[in-house]
């Protein structure tokens, strides 16, 4: 039985620690906030006091963590150390230079890293229906696949080490984008006295419909922001991500600029733990009582 070491059971971890459990892996699991991890016991899983702890005797690390200064500090906790390190399987977003940096610590450490985001917000991780984007070594890889194909409903193998991260954040632009331009069309509808229904009315079933903006765009209308299926504070996080990405690349990216800038002025006031569709309450604030 493959044994998992899986560090960080917040909004998405949680669930996708509780199904490769019921897929049958030997689970040890950790969170800087151990009452997060705990009901995870009930599905058979160790509940582990730090990260070294938690690798102990494991095949595989996954990584699920909010950002690179986490991904980091928790890694290098569990991987430098007496034991074998097992394979790693980051799982977070963390961009072009935490990517980077994963990559420096897995060979300074002599594990074999996986580079393995995710595609999907919670709904899909509690059923087990995330995309999941990979790069790694082949051997690596091998070892992986049975728990991605637990996590997942479609794994997407793309080379070596680094290129998962890259379509990500290739995905993540377009994302952010859908989001930012279905809260500028809403409030438009409505500063227009128009009902932002019959937008979604006048595409539904055509090729400009999208069961995302769909999604997103309903909770904007109905101002439901609470029950947050991805937090906005992290949105800005892949937004800053994206953005530093294409400024790498001498890229002019004024519309991801301007939906960083309006998430991050969303988080500013308050609406960070809330839904990334928060993001419309900083594109129309005068409308948010309507």
């Amino acid at each position: 039985m493959t044994t998992v070491a899986f560090l960080g059971t917040g909004t998405m971890g949680f669930p996708m620690a509780r199904n490769l459990a019921g897929a049958g892996f030997a689970l040890r699991a950790w969170n800087r906030s151990r009452d997060r991890a705990e009901p995870l016991a009930e599905h058979g899983a160790t509940i582990c006091g730090d990260p070294r702890d938690a690798v102990s005797g494991a095949d595989v690390l996954i990584t699920m963590l909010n950002d690179s200064s986490a991904v980091l500090d928790t890694a290098t906790r569990a991987l430098e150390g007496p034991q074998d390190p097992p394979v790693w399987a980051q799982m977070s977003t963390v961009g072009l230079e935490g990517t980077e940096a994963c990559c420096q610590l897995a060979e300074r450490t002599g594990t074999r890293l996986v580079d393995a985001p995710v595609l999907g917000t919670r709904d899909p991780a509690e059923q087990g229906k995330l995309v999941v984007l990979a790069s790694g070594p082949d051997d690596a890889m091998e070892i992986c696949r049975p728990l991605f194909d637990a996590l997942g409903q479609k794994t997407i193998e793309l080379g070596p080490a680094g290129a998962a991260t890259r379509a990500k954040l290739v995905v993540n632009s377009w994302v952010l984008g859908v989001t930012g331009l279905v809260a500028e069309t809403i409030a438009l509808a409505e500063s227009l006295d128009i009902d932002p229904q019959v937008f979604f009315d006048a595409v539904e079933g055509g090729p400009l419909d999208l069961p995302y903006a769909q999604l997103k765009g309903h909770a904007m209308i109905e101002r439901s922001f609470e029950d947050a299926a991805f937090r906005l504070s992290l949105a800005r996080k892949d937004a800053d991500l994206v953005v530093a990405a294409a400024e790498a690349k001498s890229l002019d990216s004024p519309v991801l600029r301007a939906v960083a800038q309006r998430l991050r002025r969303a988080e500013e006031a308050g609406h960070g733990d809330e839904d990334m569709a928060a993001n419309f309450l900083a594109t129309a604030p005068d409308s948010a009582d309507r």
